[in-house]
């Protein structure tokens, strides 16, 4: 059968709608399109290889480890925080890198949430991009909130003035053309590097004697009574959810493959380049929830209650015995705080803009699919940041409290991205061997990870899931904990229900012939029959025998520029220089 498609002179704009059979005559196929297709008008390709890093980079530091920590500490101990963190850190590390296969070979809007719909199974794909979008909305509110937490070092005056004036800067940086948000995200990514490093000295000093007390700590926050595991089991689970929303927004290196300029060339070094820094940015987190520990006791006076939870990173300059530095730092929190909201506010756009752009059968409705001149879905834009009003009700709530809620479900909802990654990979992989395409042909593989990393990932992160919420059922239940920890799980079982109830009831099933061959996007069909004639309710786990491997592969275009166009000639070897320390 022949693979030529009635399309757009772009592979990764090519409509799935009509396909040859080979008689030269086309077939219209009443079946959602194996990737989100753009719009009229689209997403702009405006985000290069030097942006793209450090967005990946950006993606794992912010709110999580500044802010986090504090809770994490308080809830497990020093321990607890240290282990807890270093696993995470190497799932999250395993599923980047399964991700950067997938995102290299197919450079889509919509990133792992098309994938999982592709190779895996539709009605699955449908809930878990409500869901992640839903997470993406709900992280923007959640470090609106954290924002509050982190003034409270200065004043506790009008908290939610505070949240709208950050709303409106993040809306607007967001409403220009994406190159804003990447030339922001790179500034401030490099600065939030550079302030962890700083620490690392600062925290390192502080323990060996240079403090307000002039007394050498060492492990002693480790002995004090409760520590080193705070709250046994129970508070040792809790902390794998807070790690969990540390680390959460490396997934998003698939999400900006659909705007990343000649993506099988800078993805595979966006990729890399992560593989290394990954490394790097672990030993941060180690060598910095390290210090934490050491120099900042778990029962620190407001270091996580429900009213309001103090950066470690702050106390510890404040121990270093000056305020002034203390205040330096909490304002470069702030900025780390802004930068978290504005990854997931851009985040949660293009994946409500993924949504509307899956055709002929939407996912959402066709009015976030508009773009504006400079290729911003303005309308998604609008509808992800209107979830941001539940910072609101801190009000009423106490930040403290409303952080915690709402780091919890953007924790799990970060799980169930992974766990999605680590699943669209292993029918992925599966397909390509299984058709018998050499792996040659793949733009980037990590072969150390063939065949177990997909598997490890599933299995860990599905434990993770089921066992952080440990201390909301034992030793008494905790409705409203409980709520907040597995929540999302019986909505994704219900979106997904939702969506084999109207592919059935509304759409229609489509009988096939058992003889007949399958177009290339009828691998993804919902629900068809098997005996032909005869309508019936199916799984609708994908084919991995009929999976179309070749639809939306990034074909090279010769003009693409590798480089950025802002840098010119004359700078390349300053440049290079920077990234490298950077």
């Amino acid at each position: 059968m022949s693979r030529s498609a009635s399309c757009s002179s772009s592979r990764t704009k090519s409509s799935a709608k009509s396909f040859s059979d080979g008689s030269g005559s086309e077939r219209h196929v009443d079946a959602e399109a194996p990737f989100p297709q753009p719009a009229r008008g689209g997403l702009h390709r405006g985000l290069s290889a030097r942006q793209v890093q450090m967005i990946a980079i950006a993606g794992t530091i912010g709110t999580g480890l500044f802010l986090g920590t504090g809770r994490s500490l308080a809830q497990g101990g020093p321990a607890s925080m240290l282990i807890c963190y270093g696993i995470v850190g190497f799932i999250v590390y395993v599923t980047l890198l399964l991700l950067g296969e997938m995102a290299t070979q197919y450079p889509v809007a919509g990133s792992f949430n098309a994938y999982a719909t592709r190779f895996f199974s539709p009605s699955y794909g449908f809930a878990l991009s409500w869901n992640y979008w839903f997470n993406d909305a709900v992280s923007v509110a959640s470090d609106l909130t954290a924002a509050q937490l982190v003034l409270q070092f200065w004043t506790t005056s009008h908290p939610w003035a505070v949240s709208l004036l950050f709303w409106v800067f993040l809306v607007s940086v967001n409403a220009f053309h994406v190159k804003a948000y990447g030339e922001m995200e790179y500034w401030l990514s490099f600065l939030k590097v550079a302030t962890i490093v700083v620490f690392i000295i600062v925290g390192i000093l502080v323990n060996v004697g240079v403090n307000r007390s002039h007394t050498y700590i060492g492990t002693h926050n480790w002995h004090i009574p409760g520590a080193p595991f705070v709250g046994g089991f129970g508070g040792f689970a809790k902390v794998f959810v807070t790690a969990s929303f540390a680390y959460g927004g490396t997934e998003s290196l698939g999400i900006t493959a659909g705007e990343t300029k000649n993506p099988s060339q800078n993805m595979p070094k966006v990729v890399k380049f992560v593989f290394w820094r990954q490394i790097r940015i672990l030993l941060f987190y180690v060598l910095s929830i390290l210090l934490i520990g050491l120099n900042v006791p778990w029962d620190y006076p407001n270091l996580s209650n429900k009213t309001t939870t103090t950066s470690p990173f702050t106390i510890v300059f404040t121990l270093a015995g000056s305020t002034v530095a203390a205040s330096f730092m909490n304002a470069v929190i702030l900025t780390s705080v802004l930068s978290a909201g504005n990854h997931a506010l851009f985040a949660g756009t293009r994946v409500l803009y993924g949504l509307s752009t899956v055709g002929p059968i939407p996912h959402a409705p066709r009015i976030f699919s508009r773009t504006t001149q400079a290729g911003v879905p303005l309308y998604a834009l609008l509808a992800t940041s209107s979830i941001s009003v539940l910072c609101l009700g801190s009000s009423y709530i106490g930040s403290g409290q409303l952080w915690g809620w709402l780091q919890t479900i953007v924790g799990v909802s970060n799980q169930i991205a992974w766990l999605s990654i680590g699943l669209a990979s292993w029918r992925f992989r599966k397909a390509w061997i299984r058709q018998g395409r050499s792996l040659d042909e793949m733009k980037f593989r990590v072969s150390w990870t063939w065949p177990w990393g997909p598997y490890f990932v599933i299995i860990t992160v599905i434990a993770l899931i089921l066992i952080q919420g440990w201390s909301s059922i034992f030793p008494t239940f905790s409705p409203v904990d409980f709520v907040s920890y597995y929540i999302e799980i019986p909505i994704m079982v219900v979106m997904a229900l939702c969506w084999i109830l109207a592919k059935n009831t509304f759409i229609g099933s489509i009988t096939v012939p058992s003889n007949a061959p399958l177009d290339p996007p009828n691998e993804t069909t919902s629900l068809i029959p098997h005996d032909t004639g005869r309508d019936k309710w199916t799984s609708d786990i994908v084919d991995i025998r009929t999976i179309d491997l070749y639809s939306d592969e990034y074909a090279d275009e010769p003009l693409d520029e590798v480089k950025d166009e802002t840098r010119g000639k004359r700078f390349q070897l300053f440049w290079r220089l920077y990234d490298m320390i950077a």
